[in-house]
């Protein structure tokens, strides 16, 4: 797979920053999921809202470390 460079101004590399879901997340990464939800928000504009807003309180509770683990949902579970 072939790269490039692009040049970004510092906020808006720490602007990319606030949407990386964990430390080595790649700013491509960073950027597909963006475009992704770019795409879903032209096709479904009231569906891709609701969907914002439980990413962004998600990701609030995840920076709070309200959540569970893998083993404690499965154990949560009973499997």
């Amino acid at each position: 797979m072939s790269a490039t460079t692009i040049k970004l101004q510092l906020e808006t590399k720490n602007q990319l920053d606030l949407f990386r879901e964990y430390k080595n997340e790649s700013y491509d990464e960073v950027i597909n999921k963006l475009v992704y939800i770019v795409k879903n928000t032209k096709k479904n504009p009231k569906l891709s809202k609701e969907t914002i807003i439980a990413i962004e309180k998600a990701r609030e509770r995840i920076k709070k470390g309200q959540f569970l683990t893998e083993e404690q949902a499965i154990k949560r579970l009973g499997f």
